[in-house]
């Protein structure tokens, strides 16, 4: 697949941090890995935040992806959680901007709507339409199929989030 553009797409979460890589070369996805950071939830913060952030630094070294997509997340339960969600996605933008990628950022909605055709559905559905769309792809968890659907997303929107970046870039 030369000339193609290869895509991380990262599901952010303090205990597990899903990362998936494809390939893109015009309408055409090929796997190339997915797997899930893990940070020890006996740690104090500031350790499992250095432990997602050596975690995906190892990924984007091993991959060397050209572009990364972070699913943007908004709601959880109490404003505890949602602060420390927002720390690990502080992580998942930062460690491919500070290898100087592009960084773009999706919605629940849009990823499902992206994978499953609208913005709202079940887990297991967008696995199963991860499953039909990249039939090679494996996954060792649930947050490691949720960043395929991300890296899909991204692939299917890069032309005008790469447009719009550009544009951003001269203003």
């Amino acid at each position: 697949m030369t000339g193609a553009i290869r895509i991380i797409g990262i599901d952010p979460g303090l205990r597990r941090t899903g990362w998936a890589v494809l390939d893109s070369l015009g309408n055409s996805l090929r796997f190339v890995g997915a797997g899930t950071v893990r940070s020890d939830e006996k740690a104090d913060l500031a350790s499992r935040l250095c432990q997602l952030h050596d975690g995906l630094s190892d990924i984007l070294h091993q991959h060397m992806p050209h572009e990364a997509a972070v699913e943007a997340t908004f709601v959880n339960k109490d404003a505890v959680a949602t602060l420390k969600l927002g720390q690990a996605r502080g992580i998942a933008m930062l460690v491919p901007a500070r290898a100087g990628l592009p960084v773009a950022e999706y919605a629940p909605n849009a990823v499902k709507k992206a994978v499953i055709g609208v913005g709202h559905g079940e887990k297991r559905q967008i696995h199963m339409m991860v499953k039909v769309l990249m039939p090679k792809a494996r996954f060792d968890s649930d947050d490691a199929a949720d960043a395929i659907a991300v890296a899909i997303c991204h692939a299917h929107h890069r032309q005008s989030v790469t447009a719009r970046l550009a544009l951003e870039a001269r203003a």
